[in-house]
């Protein structure tokens, strides 16, 4: 593939809800831009961008990938993005490589979830947008009503281009509103101009003035030619579109069925002609040497800099490193500085990625996106720059995992391999975290759903050759001590020689601090225990408070006090009054009324208003305590609840079922609190055949 300047480059994302049509449409740009000479099919599982085994599986977007299509003198780099949910890491990187998006919508769904969550996307990262809607070959889709529902979310910004045109319930053509002239579909997507269909007269004129309105708020000049009854001329409203779609004033909204090639031809060359340069938009970064802003703004004539969008660790591929060159021209053997660390790196070559296949280029312009193989210290989110100006730039902000399961190997002796290729894929993904959970002898994967953590497990399996189960993980109870109790041990043990003899007495109660297993105290006069035990009774209590007497979980807040007891002057020894503590705190422990202690969770849901009262009712079920509620002045509710961590386990896919997708929910521990009675009985018993069950 030629070497594109940045003013010939296009950066678009596409975006929008599950199984909408994007990699469809990317199969069928790919196929007029002469990337291929047959379109693939999703079912098929033959497309450019869904090359993953686990795509073709499933039939679905897993990882964004890159398509870049030569189209009119300039190169759209197409990045394909997942709509489903669970993925949205993947997505979250895309738009940050973009200098633009394309929102597709199913003309038969119609607007879901997807299209207002690709929309917030693009109003973080101040992306021009469009909008095309897809399956318009499909009975019963209305494409008013799509343009009506959008209007209704968005405003006067929603401004449709072209609507269509059927024949005999067939999809032939459509209306171009700017030049008011129909046009028919030939041979491969192509069109011939025709007549405007009487029928569809009044369609043109709604659709002409609702355009027209648009074109003229965006100057004073236009807005008194406006009202004074001026029209515009095609070559103006173009102008003024291009202008307005930069700043997002004015979304355009077009569509087409891509499976027939119908409706593509238009929208690659309204993203050439609409779609900014990546010249033509804003990026600073920091210089960490002189600790000045730098304005890279992708400027060809700068310093080198890149930032890394996005990682590929594939065992047959090998490890990419994506990148976006924010200034200079970055050519292959140009040795880059990794800023963060303040390692060197040398490119050796640099590819042009087409899906899964890479192509060499010799270099890449500032805007443009490309991939570097096997760069040992880089990972994704880190800038690469010159050792002379070594410039940073901000990370790209990714969603917080928070659905989080237990997994075990299937078999034993798998486990190094396991967590040698989840390391492998945390580096491609980075939403997914594991966390080693030494105090419950567990293992934990996170991730933003289950579904995400199933195709995980897949991987798994497919590309490392190892098998986990993902299972409820542990709760992290604790026990601590209500009441007072005042015992004694005894360890007494004679044999040949050398018996064994300790003996303290001791007083157990609430230290009143939760975060700390125990406090210690002596108060033993007169000598009846030697200070050089005293320290063997600390370590009896260190090793009780690790598994306490009612069902093996940590012990907190007690308070130990030796007050008495008695040795032996041969037979008493450390290990004689470690014994003695052990025996003196199982018991004490259990006289004081002991209790289950469960973790509580502080959770944040956000929610659209007509699903607060869904959300809450079924936090009261989950044991939750509703604290607060209050607007986001988006047509959202944020409910602010404190609910037992043993209830939150499957939240994030029954939040979605009840909200339709379009709920959010964090969490964080916020402390323990005293379990129910139900609660603990059912908790002790299960844990007691857990353990009967190991001993076994």
């Amino acid at each position: 593939m030629q070497v594109y300047k940045t003013e010939q480059i296009r950066n678009v994302v596409l975006l929008g809800h599950g199984s909408c049509g994007k990699t469809t449409l990317a199969e069928a740009m790919a196929y007029l831009g002469g990337l291929t000479n047959r379109q693939g099919r999703v079912e098929d599982g033959n497309t450019i961008s869904d090359y993953d085994k686990e795509e073709i599986k499933r039939h679905f977007s897993i990882t964004t990938s890159i398509v870049p299509i030569p189209w009119k003198n300039c190169k759209i780099n197409i990045l394909d993005a997942p709509g489903y949910f669970d993925f949205v890491g993947e997505v979250e990187e895309a738009v940050s490589a973009a200098d633009a998006a394309v929102i597709v919508i199913s003309g038969k769904a119609g607007v879901q979830v997807g299209v207002q969550k690709a929309w917030n996307l693009c109003e973080k990262y101040n992306l021009p947008r469009m909008i095309f809607v897809t399956d318009m070959d499909l009975d019963d889709v209305s494409y008013d009503a799509i343009v009506n529902e959008l209007t209704d979310q968005y405003g006067k910004k929603i401004a449709p281009i072209h609507f269509p045109i059927h024949e005999g319930g067939k999809f032939v053509g459509y209306v171009n509103v700017v030049k008011q002239a129909g046009r028919l579909y030939t041979d491969k997507g192509q069109r011939k101009e025709c007549d405007v269909p009487a029928a569809l007269q009044d369609d043109l004129d709604r659709y002409h003035e609702t355009l027209m309105e648009a074109v003229a708020e965006t100057s004073e000049e236009f807005m008194d030619r406006y009202f004074d009854g001026d029209t515009f001329t095609a070559e103006e409203v173009n102008t003024a579109l291009s202008s307005e779609v930069h700043t997002a004033g004015i979304v355009p909204v077009s569509m087409g069925s891509p499976v027939d090639l119908r409706g593509v031809v238009s929208l690659l060359d309204d993203i050439v002609s609409f779609f900014p340069a990546p010249c033509e938009r804003k990026l600073t970064g920091t210089n960490q040497k002189t600790n000045s802003e730098f304005e890279a703004n992708y400027d060809p004539a700068k310093e080198k800099s890149a930032y890394v969008w996005k990682s590929i660790v594939d065992p047959f591929l090998g490890k990419y490193s994506l990148i976006k060159v924010c200034s200079g021209v970055i050519k292959s053997d140009d040795t880059l500085f990794n800023v963060e660390p303040g390692e060197e790196e040398r490119l050796n070559k640099i590819y042009i990625l087409q899906g899964n296949k890479p192509i060499e280029v010799p270099e890449l312009y500032a805007g443009d996106i490309g991939a570097v193989a096997k760069l040992n210290t880089v990972q994704t989110c880190d800038s690469l720059a010159t050792k002379a100006a070594p410039i940073l730039y901000p990370k790209t902000t990714l969603s917080t995992p928070y659905t989080c399961k237990r997994y075990k190997a299937v078999k034993k002796g798998d486990e190094d391999k396991i967590s040698q290729a989840l390391t492998r894929l945390m580096s491609e993904d980075k939403t997914l975290r594991v966390v080693n959970d030494g105090a419950n002898r567990q293992s934990l994967i996170y991730g933003i759903g289950d579904q995400q953590l199933d195709v995980v497990v897949s991987m798994l399996k497919e590309r490392y050759k190892v098998d986990v189960e993902l299972v409820k993980p542990k709760v992290p109870f604790r026990e601590t001590l209500r009441k007072n109790s005042d015992v004694e041990g005894k360890h007494k043990k004679q044999s040949g020689g050398h018996g064994q003899y300790g003996h303290v007495k001791m007083r157990f109660e609430p230290s009143g601090d939760l975060e700390t297993p125990y406090v210690f105290e002596q108060v033993v006069v007169g000598g009846a225990v030697p200070k050089n035990y005293f320290p063997a009774v600390e370590k009896g209590l260190q090793e009780c408070v690790q598994k306490g007497p009612l069902a093996a979980y940590p012990v907190v807040g007690v308070k130990a006090q030796l007050y008495d007891g008695s040795y032996h002057p041969v037979d008493s020894s450390e290990m004689a009054f470690k014994m003695a503590t052990i025996l003196a705190f199982k018991k004490g422990f259990m006289d004081a009324s002991p209790v289950l202690l469960e973790p509580i969770v502080s959770m944040k849901v956000t929610v659209p208003d007509k699903f607060t009262g869904d959300v809450m009712g079924d936090l009261n079920k989950r044991r939750g305590r509703v604290l607060g509620m209050n607007p986001d002045h988006h047509g959202n509710t944020i409910i602010e609840a404190d609910v037992p961590q043993l209830e939150i386990d499957g939240y994030s896919t029954d939040l979605r079922s009840m909200t339709g997708g379009s709920g959010d929910f964090s969490y964080e521990f916020a402390r323990y609190e005293q379990a129910p009675a139900e609660i603990q009985q059912k908790e002790i018993e299960a844990r007691q055949a857990q353990l009967e069950g190991e001993d076994e």
